[in-house]
């Protein structure tokens, strides 16, 4: 485990008592659970479930693997926000992303 990873992890849990006010451990199993998610979509295409805005239940299929994305056109220079995991949705073909706080753990 790289020091990096583990600061991402407690910066992700704090963020989450900053934004709910839930306790530690259960910010820091939330957080796990992105982190462990983003490793096992470096690898390849991952089913998951995440809560949307309206409420409802989305199940995606999705991929961080550089063989299976499109190329990234870095002209875009957007901000990046460390709320949101971005993915490529591998259904759709277009890449999107989800409240870090809203993964469902089914």
């Amino acid at each position: 485990m790289k020091r990096e990873n583990l600061r991402s992890i407690m910066q992700d849990a704090h963020r989450f008592i900053k934004i709910t006010g839930i306790n530690l451990s259960e910010a820091l199993k939330k957080a796990w659970s992105v982190f462990k998610l983003k490793m096992q979509m470096t690898k390849g295409i991952v089913k998951f479930y995440f809560q949307k805005v309206d409420g409802s239940i989305r199940e995606a299929y999705g991929t961080l693997a550089l063989n299976l994305v499109p190329a990234i056109n870095s002209s875009d220079n957007r901000k990046k926000n460390d709320t949101v995991q971005v993915y490529f949705d591998t259904e759709k073909q277009e890449w999107r992303c989800f409240k870090k706080l809203n993964l469902a753990t089914i």
